[in-house]
């Protein structure tokens, strides 16, 4: 029988290198499909920012809380009602940025601090610290990152926790310039929205300033 001149004799050693070639192109490929997206969770930090806000309105709960004692101890009664809605307010936030960390594939993990308590004058000057760098560094910082990350979870929580420390900021402000005439002063109520956190001294309005919630989300706190 002749010889089929379409046939060729096969080389073993050549198909085992062309095996290797393909299967070490086929590694270059699926490296370069998945650069991108390894790229984006090293360089993604929303997450770690909201473990960062999470726990100081964890702390800032904690620490408000023992700031009311403070001021009822020292016959402070409406310094005292307004760290508790602060308080109350923070545990808020706090709950936020948990639900959205979970919803983003994190765990929100605590990390309590044990609060540092003074007199109430100077409770006052470090809370309004506080929440002045919340309001004018941290929060506009996370929600920059948050928005060129385009998680839009993140910016409405963070946002909103903004909104509320500006308004603690200025209650703060308002009780340490008042400080002498709210000696020997009784419980006051405040209003806090269950929602966001916004806290008030009275709810003249029919939807949350921040959230837009129905005024019957407010919290009475004293």
């Amino acid at each position: 029988m002749a010889s089929d001149p379409a046939r060729r004799v096969r080389n073993p050693r050549k198909e085992i290198e062309m095996d290797k070639f393909a299967s070490i192109l086929l590694a270059f490929i699926v490296a370069a499909v998945a650069l991108p997206t390894l790229a984006t969770a090293a360089t993604s930090n929303t997450v770690e920012n909201l473990q960062t806000a999470y726990n100081g309105e964890s702390n800032a709960h904690a620490r408000y809380l023992a700031f009311a004692q403070k001021a009822d101890q020292e016959q402070y009664g409406e310094i005292a009602s307004l760290f508790r809605a602060a308080a109350k307010a923070e545990s808020v936030h706090a709950a936020n940025h948990a639900a959205v960390i979970k919803k983003l594939g994190g765990t929100a993990e605590l990390k309590l601090e044990t609060p540092v308590v003074k007199s109430t004058k100077e409770n006052l000057e470090a809370a309004i610290k506080g929440e002045t760098y919340e309001r004018d560094t941290m929060y506009p910082e996370f929600l920059k990152q948050a928005r060129a990350e385009g998680k839009r979870q993140a910016v409405r929580t963070l946002n909103l926790a903004m909104m509320a420390e500006t308004e603690h900021a200025k209650l703060y402000a308002d009780a340490l310039n008042n400080l002498a005439n709210l000696k020997n002063t009784k419980a006051k109520e405040y209003y806090v929205c269950t929602v966001c956190g916004f806290t008030s001294a009275k709810v003249d309005y029919s939807k949350c300033p921040a959230c837009f919630s129905h005024k019957d989300k407010f919290e009475k706190v004293s």
